[in-house]
């Protein structure tokens, strides 16, 4: 080649988008190899099967992340149940300890008053 030489990036979109192929096919119709009908099928054909390949990788891509995500969801739900297990252990703890103290405290008070009216 002469001249500028592309960057690593270009040469990538260039490459990507079918220019470089296009390139091939034109060298061999001046060549003499085909006709430029011919060429031009072929980098159809190859640029259907370049697009198709992309667009099940990108579904692959998608799939892989709403796998992820839907993994990271469970995990956040047994994470959220768990903490609400605990909440509710606490909870009915207090509740008890309440209930207990209410108990006792009405156990104090039925004793004494019992004995309030033996002395009258």
């Amino acid at each position: 080649m002469v001249g500028a030489q592309p960057t690593d990036t270009v040469r990538n979109i260039l490459s990507r988008e079918g220019v470089y192929m296009k390139k091939h096919l034109l060298g061999g119709v001046a060549k003499g190899a085909f006709d430029e009908a011919t060429a031009e099928a072929r980098f159809n054909a190859w640029k259907e099967n370049k697009q198709n390949g992309l667009a099940a990788l990108k579904a692959k891509e998608d799939e892989a992340k709403k796998a992820e995500a839907k993994a990271r969801l469970e995990a956040e739900k047994k994470v959220n149940e768990e903490i609400a297990k605990k909440v509710a252990e606490k909870k009915a703890a207090e509740a008890a300890a309440k209930a207990e103290a209410e108990a006792a405290a009405n156990a104090e008070e039925t004793p004494a008053a019992e004995e309030a009216p033996a002395e009258a």
